[in-house]
């Protein structure tokens, strides 16, 4: 419950109820025009499911001038995968020349052709290094290695780990060249992070790798911007935490457990059992508890990122088939401007076409398939097009704006970018507009609306966005948010309100320290001990409870999910995340 002497007693509801939705608008293979009106007066129902409620008639606004972007501290480490993040750096395919002591050393050394010198045998696999490593390489090499380490003994492990080989050479021909080959057995896990460090540069010998580094050509690797506000040298793509030896050291290092995976993957398995023949999923069945209104585009989308962020493409992981003919039915959506959600009714339109554009450009961010590339292209210059005059978005191109359409179209923008497609960053730039207009205590909180009032979720959605364009986590406003929606709304089963743990569990993850700690020790197990354990609905959620319950159960279960994926579904944009301790 709200506490007596807190700022935004008298503004922050106890419930939001979302509004009545407007007539049901037929379906047309583009946006339909927008509204003439909006309703006046007081909240009501809708079967919109994530629409807050519509504002009463507007306060009178803060007399507190618009907060700005801060710098970061100078001891503060900021990696902001946002706009601006491109795809990871490659590696050229072909080998540096040979400089002016490979030439003098081929002069004094000549030998007849077709015959090799005792010499060159000893030292060939050396000067190969040499010459076809640039320093960024070598500095990737190692901390992959670290990476792997540190992934390796946060995970429990048998009698032997096997052996782990690192090659390095170039990308054609026939003739790899080994770099190192080390084995960490079982007896190993009982080294510290450091010593087993230490142990594997003795093994790599990583000082004579870097001899002569100097000489190698590194002028193409010019610093990428990062987001709308300071700039960063590189960021990793916002998928990379998805699989592998990765994803295991993320969910340790952010405290997921074997029961927020178990829970994941249940959750997984019953989604797979609701997928229709044609490869969508309904808001209103087979299921029970389903939503007042049909969606088929929302519901296949939602179903989607729920695979996705754990990982699962249509080329690989075991829900690669359901991912392919999900992905496939809403390629068949898609017109010619770049619209998918004509299946969708009024107002729902906008959340559905945001979600399919998130999946287009994760999917190809995640496999580079060309034929994706194309259609997440197209669905990105909709939504640039589609962006209304106040910054953001609403029900209709190029209308008003409201918070929470907002946020879902700048996750797809912001997903676009780490995936290496085209986004104009004057559109990002536009968002902070709207987003200045809909804050209150100079943006520490937000409102659905500019001059309506402030709420939870859209504090959370509002906070998110700011992280994603560019604050700073040290940002006065950003650390004052975070202390209000914890101490005015933990979480807490008993109050359930799924839209809202969606955007708060993103924004306390990027911003983490104790903050995270104390939403997550709560998070990981009370949401998955809420989850059905038995019968036709094992691994979803039921919708009862829930804020928004006329949403239906697909909605509820796929938000949930993405809470629990939080630890890996997204890489951490704040603080040296590669050299945090296992134990932090």
């Amino acid at each position: 419950m709200p506490q007596a002497d807190s700022p935004l007693d008298s503004s922050l509801p106890e419930t939001a109820r979302p509004p009545d939705p407007p007539e049901t608008i037929p379906v047309v293979s583009a946006p339909p025009p927008p509204p003439s009106s909006q309703p006046e007066g007081g909240a009501s129902v809708s079967a919109d499911p994530e629409l807050p409620p519509v504002p009463p008639p507007p306060p009178p606004r803060s007399s507190l001038p618009p907060v700005r972007v801060a710098t970061a501290a100078p001891d503060e480490v900021l990696v902001p995968t946002g706009m601006g993040a491109a795809k990871s750096i490659r590696w050229r395919d072909e080998m540096p020349k040979l400089d002016q002591r490979d030439k003098q050393r081929g002069t004094e050394t000549a030998v007849p052709a077709g015959e090799t010198s005792e010499h060159d045998e000893e030292a060939s696999t050396e000067e190969i290094i040499k010459r076809s490593a640039p320093p960024w390489l070598i500095s990737t090499v190692f901390h992959l290695v670290v990476l792997l380490v540190l992934a390796l003994i946060s995970t429990p492990a048998g009698t032997s780990l096997g052996h782990l080989m690192l090659e390095i050479g170039s990308s054609e021909g026939t003739d790899d060249v080994a770099l190192a080959e080390f084995s960490i057995e079982s007896s190993d896990i009982s080294m510290t992070a450091s010593e087993l460090v230490t142990e594997l540069e003795s093994e790599v010998d990583i000082a004579s790798i870097f001899d002569d580094i100097n000489d190698a050509d590194t002028n193409d690797l010019s610093a990428v911007p990062i987001g709308v506000g300071p700039a960063v040298d590189i960021a990793a793509p916002m998928f990379n935490g998805r699989s592998g030896a990765m994803k295991q050291m993320l969910l340790s290092l952010y405290g997921g457990t074997s029961q927020t995976q178990d829970a994941v993957e249940m959750g997984l398995e019953w989604l797979q059992r609701n997928q229709q023949s044609d490869g969508h999923w309904s808001m209103h069945g087979p299921y029970s508890d389903g939503a007042i209104a049909e969606n088929k585009p929302a519901a296949t989308a939602m179903a989607l990122l729920a695979f996705l962020g754990d990982g699962n493409t249509h080329e690989r992981g075991r829900y690669a088939k359901n991912v392919e003919r999900g992905i496939k039915f809403l390629a068949k959506q898609q017109n010619r401007s770049g619209f998918m959600a004509t299946q969708a009714r009024g107002h729902e339109q906008a959340y559905a076409q945001a979600q399919a554009t998130i999946v287009l450009c994760e999917l190809y961010g995640m496999t580079e398939d060309s034929w994706l590339r194309e259609k997440a292209q197209l669905a990105i210059e909709y939504a640039q097009d589609a962006q209304s005059p106040e910054g953001g978005w609403r029900y209709y191109p190029q209308g008003d704006s409201d918070t929470s359409v907002t946020g879902w179209f700048v996750m797809a923008l912001e997903s676009a970018l780490s995936a290496g497609l085209d986004v104009d960053r004057n559109v990002l730039y536009k968002v902070e507009g709207y987003l200045d207009a809909a804050q209150e205590l100079n943006g520490a909180v937000y409102a659905y609306q500019p001059r309506g009032r402030i709420s939870s979720a859209m504090t959370a959605e509002g906070l998110l966005c700011r992280q994603y364009l560019g604050w700073p986590r040290n940002h006065p406003r950003m650390i004052e948010g975070i202390d209000i929606l914890w101490d005015k709304y933990p979480f807490s089963i008993r109050r359930r309100d799924v839209y809202y743990w969606y955007y708060a569990t993103q924004v306390l993850h990027h911003f983490g320290g104790e903050p995270w700690k104390r939403w997550n020790n709560r998070m990981r197990s009370e949401l998955p001990a809420a989850q059905e354990k038995k019968g036709a609905e094992r691994g979803s959620w039921d919708p009862q409870l829930d804020e928004y319950n006329g949403s239906g159960r697909l909605y509820t279960t796929c938000l949930s999910l993405y809470c629990l994926e939080v630890y890996y579904r997204h890489m951490p944009l704040y603080a040296d995340w590669a050299n945090k301790k296992a134990d932090d």
